[in-house]
Order: C-alpha cells, then structure tokens, then sequence
C-alpha cells in the first residue's frame, strides 16, 4: 500500500532512485523491468518513488532484471554508486570513443536532460573528421589547449576559454598543444549520440 508523504523515509527514497538510476543506466522502462522481475509496474513505479519499500521477496527477482547483485539496490548512507541527481568522481563511466587520443568520462546521472562530459585529449588527438548532429553544446578548457572548428572557422582555444554553438554546425576539434587538454563538455544530447566527444 502506498504511504502517507509523512511515513516516507529517505533510506526508501535513496533505494527507489537507486533502482531507477540502475535501470536507467541500462536503458530499460518500467514495463520491461517489471516484467522482468514479475511485479506489477504500479509496484515498481512505488518503489521507485519511495512510497512503497523494497520487499525481501521483490530484491532478488528486482536484482536479476538489473543484472546486479542484490545487495547493490540496498543503500548505505556512504555509498552512493548509483544515483538520480549526484555522480561520485571515482564511478564516473568511461564513454567508448573511435577517435584516437581522446577520453570521455561521464559527468551526468542517468536520466538527466544535458549530457555533461569530461573530455581529455592527448597532444596530437581529436577527430578524425569534421561531424554534425541535433542538439547545443557548451564548453570550458580547463587546462591545455584545443583547435576548435566550428562552420569552417578555426578557433584556438586556452585553459579559462569558453564556447558554446548549435551542434547543427559542423564541427571538429584538435589539440595541437604538447600538453593534455581538458574540457568540460556539455550536450543536449543523450551519451548513445555523442560521437567523438562533442
């Protein structure tokens, strides 16, 4: 049975957004984790509010339809691995890239609108060609620097530099430097659409 707002306690509010950063991560909707699991999705939908708690019953089925252990969807106050609003530097995911010299780490949690990202490129990398898509972005260099081509105009870029352009535009960028460059790079893109870290 759903609870009153006053009986809703924060271990089950930390424990549904636990279960519904997991799924998320994973790409799954409601139905197909609670067919998965064999609970209704009213249930799951409850638990993921934290209106209803995680029965014992639910956890090991709940678990095997996220494919984690099932100790991973009970939350200590400490360890917050998994969650809706907040991501911990140490569990940041490394997103795949095909171009050479550059790394993304995931700056977002699952579910968010913008796609923040920490792009780090190595002397001499970048992408290999020039690329569009839908969307924004926005940028900062932290540190090094970067050649950035935006509609065929070159920009050269330092650590404290910004920029921001519609992702429509043709765009490319390259670290000439002999230093890494880092940036932090946000999109109005899902992380499946970024390509090589723009």
């Amino acid at each position: 049975m759903p609870r009153l707002a006053s009986e809703v306690t924060e271990a089950d509010v930390r424990v549904g957004r636990r279960i519904r950063a997991l799924r998320l991560e994973r790409n799954l909707g409601l139905i197909d984790v609670a067919q998965r699991a064999g609970i209704s999705v009213g249930a799951l939908s409850q638990i993921e509010r934290g209106l209803s708690s995680l029965r014992v019953r639910v956890l090991w089925p709940l678990a095997a339809a996220l494919d984690v252990e099932p100790h991973s969807l009970l939350v200590d106050g400490a360890d917050q691995e998994s969650d809706l609003y907040c991501v911990r530097s140490a569990n940041r995911r490394v997103l795949p890239v095909w171009s050479e010299g550059i790394r993304k780490e995931l700056l977002s949690p699952p579910g968010a609108t913008l796609t923040g990202l920490l792009v780090y490129i190595e002397p001499g990398g970048g992408t290999a060609e020039a690329y569009a898509h839908a969307g924004h972005e926005f940028g900062l260099v932290r540190t090094g620097e970067v050649e950035l081509t935006i509609d065929n105009v070159l920009y050269t870029l330092k650590a404290g530099d910004s920029f921001a352009f519609k992702s429509t535009l043709r765009h490319s960028f390259c670290n000439t430097g002999s230093q890494p460059c880092e940036i932090v790079w946000v999109n109005t893109v899902k992380p499946s659409e970024v390509r090589n870290g723009a």
